[in-house]
């Protein structure tokens, strides 16, 4: 087939073309107003792209069309669409498309609120290290995998499975559409408050996930108290695991340090020794979870998965060192939710407990930008001793009741913590050239951040480079 994907830099959506390139079909691609890592990637990914929509974008032979789920696409509005729904070309999205094309494999579908992006590259990273061909599709870039996405020739596909809806109107959660054979559930806190307005309703496309293994299927799920209540609805083996004890997987000896050591604990009194470069007590955790999964399916041994997970180099935004020379790291992490952003900057304070921590936010998610959700900038910034905030992007704040600029940073002065609005790139940089250099600073947000990620390392590393070297 040949098969257009509107809003191909879209995380899922690249994964998706990657895919199915592999799997035989001629793919091409368009998008706008899109930012790095993503946008950069994907022009190095080979395929036909325009970054204007455009109706001249259709091939005269197209079989398909993939629209992604982003406001700022359109939606039925888009031009690309509206051409397609003329000629008859079928219109669809990539989690259906994903779903289709992998129906008759064994999918892991990996899910949870926070920490399936690093689950699922490195379960993949684990499998191709130790020589299975699987394929995977992941929403993130792992500079220890080759592509975010990859059909591949065994029966095993790894699928980052999230809950959020396919589309304004289509309210299925994505992962319903993924046929699992076994699930990964890492995490289950109140997210997407736009759409969930109540935990209640946010757990409720998770239990209709479980619902969905098959009874020689496998639940490896992380022994919380949310993901217990829930776990009653799968009819299949279920596996617990945490980083305490538990009737499962759990890790000890944790020593934490630029390479972090400890042992992976297993039923029957299983013990593995394991090392990571990997930051946060978070990832301890997700490597116990999809350590346990591998090893409980036998699909790895004990001594490929050591080497996997050492050399695991986690994935792009998830807390990257940035700088090179500097004697002020600056980190960039992942804040789409208050649980990401507040297990980026815990790993800050553990990593780094003598230097005073600077964050750097942007309020870029419906859930960060809504009042409903305005009590988590009552205590995600614990533990900084500064915050800047940028701005809250403008994109469909129609569509929910979203705080202004103002009633956030008045939200955080509330807490006692010293914060300051910053609204262009300069304005940032400025305020952060006047460190002393023994501090750190994290960089979080899932959007553009004024481009920040790309611009502040190279200050950085002139400004306080040459106070390190002096010293």
């Amino acid at each position: 087939m040949r098969i257009h994907f509107t809003g191909i830099a879209g995380a899922g959506m690249a994964a998706a073309a990657l895919m199915m390139r592999e799997a035989g079909h001629m793919v091409s691609g368009s998008d706008a107003d899109v930012f790095p890592p993503m946008s950069t990637y994907v022009e190095g990914l080979g395929f036909r792209i325009s970054w204007a929509f455009d109706p001249a974008n259709l091939d005269d032979d197209l079989d398909l069309l993939v629209l992604g789920a982003s406001a700022k696409l359109g939606g039925e509005a888009n031009i690309e669409v509206q051409a397609a729904r003329r000629r008859g070309i079928r219109i669809t999205t990539f989690p259906e498309l994903v779903g289709e094309a992998t129906a008759t494999r064994q999918n892991i579908v990996v899910a949870g609120s926070f920490g399936k992006s690093t689950c699922s590259a490195l379960m993949a990273h684990i499998l191709r290290e130790a020589g299975v061909d699987a394929g995977w599709m992941i929403g993130a870039i792992s500079p220890s995998l080759p592509d975010t996405g990859h059909w591949g020739a065994a029966a095993e596909v790894v699928l980052e499975g999230d809950e959020y809806i396919v589309g304004p109107t289509d309210r299925r959660s994505k992962f319903v559409l993924y046929h699992p054979r076994d699930v990964l559930l890492t995490s289950l806190v109140h997210d997407h408050v736009n759409v969930f307005p109540t935990f209640a309703e946010y757990k409720a496309p998770f239990r209709d996930l479980l619902r969905l293994i098959p009874a020689d299927g496998l639940l490896m799920a992380r022994a919380s108290d949310p993901i217990r209540a829930v776990a009653g609805e799968a009819a299949c083996r279920i596996v617990w695991y945490d980083t305490d004890p538990c009737d499962g997987w759990h890790a000890e000896d944790i020593r934490f340090g630029d390479v972090s050591r400890f042992t992976l604990v297993g039923p029957g009194g299983r013990r593995v020794a394991l090392a990571t470069s990997l930051l946060g007590a978070h990832n301890i955790e997700n490597i116990v979870g999809v350590c346990g999964y591998v090893l409980e399916r036998g699909l790895v041994g004990e001594e490929a998965l050591t080497r996997a997970v050492a050399s695991f180099a986690g994935i792009r935004r998830r807390l990257d060192r940035l700088t090179t020379r500097s004697a002020v790291p600056v980190i960039e992490g992942f804040g789409s939710s208050y649980e990401k952003a507040r297990s980026a900057i815990e790993a800050m304070l553990l990593h780094y407990p003598d230097r005073p921590l600077t964050v750097v936010f942007e309020p870029h998610t419906f859930s960060w930008r809504s009042r409903d959700a305005l009590q988590w900038y009552d205590t995600v910034f614990e533990g900084a001793a500064r915050v800047l905030i940028v701005p809250p992007p403008h994109h469909g704040e129609t569509s929910h009741s979203q705080s202004s600029f103002g009633e956030i940073l008045a939200r955080v002065a509330a807490t006692g913590i010293t914060v300051e609005g910053v609204e262009t790139a300069d304005a940032a940089t400025a305020a952060l050239s006047r460190l002393k250099g023994d501090e750190v600073v994290l960089l979080l947000s899932s959007g553009p951040l004024l481009g920040l990620p790309d611009s502040l390392p190279r200050v950085f590393d002139a400004r306080y480079g040459a106070r390190e070297a002096a010293a």
